[in-house]
């Protein structure tokens, strides 16, 4: 089966942002390249570009939410327009309650986490970074979405 990972742009706060989701999710960065990595006599790389995140991989279980800066010279991200929400099948009602907690900290909650009416444990939010995201838990799936 194909796994989904997410790839989130980001107007220079890649890395404040990908630091808050490894508190929640744990783990450690599998690659951190910065655009410095990629200056060379014929591609050189603005000082104001330099210690951006030209690319970050944060591994959560099975999948690996990926993300960057976008470089100043491509223009700004619209960050409360052009993404799709993230979404998590938790494990457990436990787990659904962590993520939904820690992820929305400082955040706007568009659903509380709760029973839907559709039979599962539900909520939904936007992060302190404009990132949106969906927990789910249904003890039928557990975990699958």
């Amino acid at each position: 089966m194909a796994l989904i990972n997410p790839h989130i742009n980001f107007n220079g706060n890649a890395e404040e942002a990908f630091n808050f989701y490894k508190s929640v999710f744990g783990g450690e960065f599998a690659m951190i390249m910065r655009f410095k990595d990629l200056s060379s006599p014929g591609y050189q790389i603005p000082e104001s570009e330099a210690n951006k995140i030209m690319h970050i991989a944060l591994p959560i279980g099975k999948n690996v939410l990926m993300g960057n800066d976008v470089p100043e010279i491509l223009g700004r991200v619209n960050e409360n327009e052009n993404r799709s929400k993230i979404a998590i099948g938790a494990e457990s009602k436990e787990e659904a309650d962590k993520l939904f907690n820690g992820l929305s900290e400082g955040g706007q909650v568009e659903m509380p986490i709760g029973d839907s009416p559709w039979g599962s444990y539900f909520g939904m939010f936007r992060d302190k970074y404009g990132i949106e995201w969906m927990v789910d838990f249904d003890p039928k799936y557990k975990g699958q979405l």
